[in-house]
């Protein structure tokens, strides 16, 4: 690892994150017309979704797939993939070649979330915050774009004509390959470091992981409940259709805001005083919302998202800081992790809500997320020296 922040190749895979997720995005916007092209039912199209997100399963594998390969052929070959596939998925000709299709963008989508923040890791140097934030404002952004460009490409040129989009992402993949050209990973390293430290890394590893796999259970009920289902909670209180969108922009682009922001400020104060900030702030700033008139929603809203969201790229940094010796594969059990606690409480929060109604479940999310705070004590932070080199000096 160089001991200076390599600029262009943090900006590289970050703009690469976004061409990937803005194409990854497509599946929502065409669901419905996929369902009249394929004649299939609603629950059908609904399950292309899981199938999407089912190779999250599987991501420790990839991981310690990835550690014995290198990383930048991963980098540069699934944005190709999940960009073709996507701009294909229209040209389908039956449900099956659908499903295929959509399970070979879950691959790619997994095969590029778990090594690309190991490599910002390593040409971040000791702004592993400031590089995280870029990345995944760059994922932030995506989420707003990609639906679109795929409705604005369908207008034009019909559900069958967005293969137009292929050579966008295409490029995409050149620049990033003509950036890291010169970046040196011979697959193997962090191997033979594995192989000899495991015994004393596995502790600590245990302790960072699990205290926060606690705390994503805590603030993901908030998360959940302030994205997924806001415009539907606005829609229950009384508010149309257009202020309920326009308000979950506003919460979006001010939770880009803190993204983009909360890394760098972390670099410099530590990660721990960031997340506890954000862990006081969401549940205080959400009980607020609930309670607010009309007139302060926005601006709550606002604040909201920028302190709910800012945990994001200091989780990656706190695991990426660590220096584990197969981080690819510690990234992946990361994202095993989200996968299985977002699935959990997108079901848990909807039932409840058809249940107990919007204002009970939003007021028990803001509860649960108190809960957050005693986990953020005990996840180590080795913003100053990380875990494994500290190690290593040991006798």
């Amino acid at each position: 690892m160089k001991d200076r922040f390599q600029t262009s190749k943090v900006l590289a895979v970050s703009f690469s994150h976004l061409i990937h997720d803005v194409y990854g995005s497509f599946l929502a916007p065409l669901l419905p017309l996929l369902v009249g092209k394929l004649g299939i039912t609603l629950s059908m199209a609904g399950l292309l979704d899981s199938v999407r997100n089912s190779p999250s399963l599987f991501n420790a594998g990839f991981g310690l797939l990835i550690d014995r390969t290198k990383l930048k052929y991963f980098l540069v070959a699934t944005p190709a993939v999940t960009t073709i596939v996507m701009s294909l998925i229209g040209t389908a000709p039956n449900y099956i070649v659908a499903v295929v299709m959509i399970f070979i963008m879950g691959i790619s989508s997994s095969l590029f979330h778990i090594p690309a923040p190991v490599l910002i890791r390593r040409v971040s140097a000791d702004k592993i915050g400031t590089g995280m934030s870029f990345y995944m404002v760059a994922g932030e952004i995506s989420r707003t774009l990609g639906p679109l460009i795929i409705t604005g490409a369908v207008s034009l040129w019909g559900l069958e004509g967005t293969w137009r989009l292929i050579p966008f992402g295409l490029a995409s993949s050149i620049v990033l390959a003509y950036i890291l050209r010169d970046y040196r990973d011979d697959g193997t390293h962090d191997i033979r470091r594995t192989a000899k430290h495991r015994e004393r890394f596995s502790g600590v590893f245990v302790r960072l992981l699990s205290s926060i796999g606690v705390y994503l259970f805590f603030i993901t009920s908030l998360k959940v409940a302030l994205t997924l289902y806001l415009p539907a909670y606005l829609m229950a209180r009384g508010e149309s259709l257009v202020t309920a969108s326009l308000m979950l922009s506003t919460l979006q682009f001010s939770g880009a805001v803190g993204t983009l922001l909360a890394g760098s400020i972390s670099d410099k104060i530590g990660r721990k005083p960031i997340l506890f900030i954000s862990g006081i702030m969401s549940p205080a700033l959400m009980w607020l919302f609930m309670i607010s008139g009309d007139s302060f929603r926005i601006p709550l809203l606002s604040a909201l998202g920028f302190f709910m969201f800012t945990s994001n790229p200091i989780i990656l940094a706190l695991l990426q800081g660590a220096d584990h010796p197969s981080p690819s594969f510690v990234n992946g059990l990361y994202l095993t992790i989200v996968f299985i606690v977002r699935s959990s409480l997108v079901f848990l929060i909807g039932l409840n809500i058809e249940h107990i109604g919007f204002e009970i479940t939003y007021r028990i999310s803001a509860i649960l997320a108190v809960g957050a705070l005693p986990a953020i004590y005990f996840i180590p932070d080795y913003r100053k020296k990380t875990a494994f080199s500290h190690q290593q000096n040991q006798p």
